[in-house]
């Protein structure tokens, strides 16, 4: 059935806009911050019970709570910044190029900052150390692995994209090639230094600069003209700053607790301590932490053909960039020695393989479909299949 002109309108307008625009047009809920704080009282309510309530009970409660918080006080950042920076009368591609692409990862970054500045401390243990970096390096992999497998699977089954070449020349290569880079950098010296860190994150400035530098040429070539969007965002100064400070301090908040959760729910399955934070990370980490994801990229399907996977991109190569970069910064990031063989058998080459995989389907006839979206659904679950395994030592390695 043929839409309406100005339906047909609309879909060709959001088509057109891009990554910045479209999620630019979200707009900060006002029960936001009554949830946010309802969730913080829960998880204190939660901490006082924790001796007369069942402590697995407790552990994936307090998992699905701060999971919640995190990924609200993230957005809640988010949203005072873009408020700020449309203050000070910052376009709104910019926004959309910096603040947005990295919100979306905000949780990685505090996932993998806050392991980092646990393994920082001058109480931790040489366990607790080897288990933290784990569970920074993990969750990068295992991000990185779920938003292009089952993330993107399960917004394909809801609707088929189609991918813009534009993107995939650009944005699509650089994925792969960030997350080689983070491999390589990872395995020659013993791990990632700060100064490899500091590259990492320059390298990831020096992309977005480039973006920046040229958004007049990269909108010429979308064929959009972005005109500034009005409305939605008129929080004052003071509101938008209180926004940033409540949203950066739960998150932080959050992030701990998140980790604490995570580690002591695979001490509860008894899973082998050498591996344990490499294990928890690719996981139940790495599905939570890339929640924003799935809600940006079943929006941006619902909205447009090509932005969803567009998101997923962007988020694939600030992970592997930023996220860990500045870990690295606060603490060296190694792979310990329990988990060495898990992470070079199944992890990393699981995630190489998906992220390459992946481009090349889309390359293909610059589209994905359902039955290439089940496919990558699958290959997630097999990855998760062989970590269970590994667990119960059936595989011969």
């Amino acid at each position: 059935m043929r839409m309406p002109d100005t339906q047909n309108a609309e879909v060709f307008r959001l088509e057109r806009a891009g990554v910045a625009q479209l999620l630019a047009l979200r707009s900060p809920s006002d029960k936001s911050l009554v949830m946010i704080i309802s969730l913080f009282i829960l998880m204190l309510i939660i901490q006082s019970f924790k001796d007369s309530i069942g402590e697995l009970t407790i552990i994936l409660t307090m998992l699905i709570v701060s999971t919640a918080l995190l990924i609200l006080s993230a957005d809640f950042f988010v949203v005072g910044a873009k408020c700020i920076a449309r203050q000070f009368g910052i376009a709104e591609v910019i926004i959309g190029l910096t603040i947005v692409s990295i919100g979306t990862s905000l949780p990685e970054i505090m996932i993998t900052g806050t392991a980092a500045v646990k393994a920082n401390s001058t109480t931790a243990t040489t366990q607790d150390l080897e288990t933290l970096s784990d569970l920074a390096i993990g969750n990068i992999y295992g991000s990185v692995l779920v938003q292009i497998t089952l993330i993107l699977g399960i917004v394909v089954l809801y609707k088929p994209l189609e991918v813009r070449p534009s993107w995939l020349g650009r944005d699509g290569l650089l994925m792969v090639f960030s997350v080689l880079l983070f491999t390589l950098l990872l395995l020659t010296g013993g791990g990632l230094s700060r100064i490899e860190g500091a590259f990492l994150s320059i390298f990831y400035l020096i992309y977005i600069s480039y973006l920046i530098l040229n958004r007049n040429k990269i909108r010429a070539e979308e064929g959009e003209l972005v005109d500034n969007i009005r409305g939605g965002l008129s929080w004052s100064k003071a509101a938008a700053t209180i926004m940033i400070i409540v949203g950066l301090s739960m998150a932080i908040y959050a992030s701990n607790n998140l980790i604490d959760s995570v580690l002591r729910l695979g001490s509860s399955l008894n899973l082998d301590e050498g591996k344990m934070g490499a294990i928890m990370g690719t996981s139940v980490s790495a599905v939570g932490t890339s929640l924003p994801e799935l809600t940006v990229a079943l929006l941006c399907a619902r909205k447009s053909q090509g932005v969803a996977i567009g998101a997923l991109i962007g988020s694939n190569i600030t992970d592997p960039l930023l996220s860990v970069g500045i870990a690295a910064m606060i603490h060296p990031l190694a792979i310990s020695s329990g988990a060495m063989m898990v992470t070079k058998a199944i992890i990393m080459p699981m995630t190489i393989l998906g992220v390459i995989t992946c481009t090349l389907l889309m390359w293909t006839d610059f589209k994905f479909n359902r039955l290439e979206g089940i496919m990558m659904i699958i290959y997630y679950l097999i990855f998760l299949t062989a970590l269970i395994l590994d667990q119960f030592g059936s595989l011969p390695f």
